[in-house]
This record gives structure tokens, sequence and C-alpha cells, in this order.
């Protein structure tokens, strides 16, 4: 029997968040909930067809939107086939999965694991007052903290030159707020990198080297920036886009993710955004291969027989 080995990453589209403080009203220091919510109903999970042959042991897994605080998630639908015999779920970092097993499709038969989820999202909004916000402490972040002052795929912190770029930078804005620091490496990026709709592997090295780069590539350096400075940040994926976050805390040590609108209208602190949050982060180790760090969690499946044909669905029915 062949073995059949699909592993798709869903485009760069991209639960609660670890460490920090809510959004909304209460949280003086952190971005605020803007009042309109925008709420869209999304199909997600995976297709199998036994288009030539029997088809056997088929294990798959999908990631799932989850909740946020400026995003709500419900599951409205469910419908899973009888040729899947058992549903799981599992959390990598704070990605949901659901994971599907199919011990045997037939020739000509098709199984589905489709959830259907209400998700309503608002845009956020920059905090009034940015005096008391700092840097945290690097050696007081939780554990599930520390891996966003580190490298990933494409954002390649140790590298020298985005050593030497993070202390000049940090240099001239030495007299300047933490805040005011970040918003420097913010405005450097879109001040000197050209945004180009098309890039074929962009990274931060990338991105400084050509000058030029898609959205990703001024989201990657940014994040690499500010890492560089001590400053935790991550990327947002969001429906065939990416956006950076980055994190600061408050005099009484309550920390707060920010978000940037890096490529195209510039924003700070804030972002008009109403689109479905996937994914946030770029470096996740899936339980299966530990020691491959990818910076998106694709969907998977694996099995034995003919080659099927696999569909991983994720589709806007509308608002």
């Amino acid at each position: 029997m062949r073995i059949l080995r699909w592993i798709t990453v869903a485009g760069i589209l991209s639960f609660a968040a670890v460490a920090g403080a809510q959004f909304g009203e209460d949280a003086n220091n952190g971005p605020k909930l803007a009042p309109d919510e925008v709420i869209e109903r999304w199909q997600i999970g995976v297709s199998v067809k036994a288009a030539e042959g029997p088809c056997a042991g088929i294990q798959g897994s999908v990631a799932l939107p989850g909740d946020w605080p400026e995003q709500e998630t419900k599951v409205v639908v469910e419908d899973f086939s009888p040729f899947i015999t058992h549903i799981d779920y599992r959390t990598v970092d704070n990605v949901k999965q659901v994971l599907v097993t199919i011990p045997e499709l037939p020739a000509g038969e098709e199984a589905h694991a489709l959830i259907t989820f209400d998700i309503s999202r608002h845009a956020l909004l920059p905090p009034e007052d940015t005096t008391g916000l700092v840097k945290p402490n690097p050696k007081k972040l939780p554990k599930a903290m520390r891996h966003y002052l580190g490298p990933s795929t494409g954002i390649e912190i140790q590298h020298g030159k985005i050593k030497a770029l993070a202390r000049r930078l940090a240099q001239e804005s030495a007299d300047q707020t933490d805040w005011q620091k970040v918003e420097s490496l913010f405005d450097w990026v879109r001040e000197n990198v050209k945004q180009i709709d098309q890039q074929k592997q962009p990274g931060a090295i990338q991105a400084m080297r050509d000058k030029q780069s898609n959205h990703e590539g001024l989201c990657f350096l940014f994040i690499a920036l500010c890492r560089a400075s001590d400053v935790p940040a991550r990327t947002v994926w969001v429906p065939k886009y990416c956006y950076p976050e980055f994190y600061l805390q408050d005099a009484d040590g309550n920390g707060y993710w920010f978000p940037c609108q890096i490529a195209g209208t510039r924003s700070f602190g804030g972002i008009n955004e109403s689109r479905p949050i996937w994914q946030k982060g770029d470096n996740f180790r899936l339980p299966e291969a530990p020691r491959d760090p990818v910076r998106y969690i694709p969907p998977n499946l694996t099995g034995k027989g003919g080659n099927p044909h696999v569909e991983f669905v994720r589709k806007g029915l509308g608002r």
C-alpha cells in the first residue's frame, strides 16, 4: 500500500492571551475595544474522498479560531460524517486544533469534519496615555512568554545586522519613553522598507537587505527589532494577511499586547481590523515534530492507500 502524506499550509491568511491584563474599559493602560462589532460566520474543517481506491488509517488535524480579548467564537454547527470514528481536541501553545480519525474509507466514499463558527471581532484603539508603559524585565516573564523574545523562522533576531540596527535605533531614541522607542522601530521599518505585493520567502533579514518586501516581511522585521530590543512581539494571522503585536507593562506590572498596522495605512498601538484572528504567534512546535518549529500551524493529513481528494475547508459564509 502506498503511504499518503498530505501536508498543506492553508495559505498565509494565519484562547486567551498568555499573561497580561484583558482589554476593555477597565484596562486603562491597554488598547480599547472599538464600539462596533463585526460578526462573521465561517466553516472550518477537512473533507476526504477516496477517489482512487480505498484508504485507511487516516489521521488529520486542523487549527480552529480561538477567543481573544478582541474576539469571541461560538460553535453553531458540527458536521462529522459516519466514517469519522473519533474526534478530539488539543491546544498547541495558544492554538486549538481538532483531531480527526478515519480508520477506513472505502473507494468512492467521502468523509468530512466541518465546524461552523460565528466569530465576533472588534477593532482596537490605542491607549490614551502611554507614558507609564515600559518594557518588561525579561528574567521575570513567565515561561509561556519567553519565546516571544526569541528567533523564529524568518525572524532572525540573532543576526548581527538585526542586533546592530536595534542598538543604533535604541541609541537614537535613548531619551524617549519605552512606547516611543518601540514606535521608532516601527517608523524606521515603514520609512526604509518599501511595501511590494509579491515577495518570495519574506523575512526580517530579506526585508532589511533588499529594502523592500511584502506585508509579511515588514511585519517580521519589526518583530525582530522589537525582540532584539527586549520587547516581546508576535505575529497575528488573519485571512490573507498578518500584522504584529508588541507587549509592554504598566507601573503595576500588568501586561498588554498592542497591535500595529505596519503595511498600508499607518496605525500604531491599535488597529482598524475586523477580519477573524486565526492564530497568534510564529514559533509553534507540534507534538509530532517538536524539533521542527513552524511559524504558522498548518492543516495536516496522513494515511494509507490510493491518493484521495483532500480539501481543507476555511470558507466564509457571510455576516
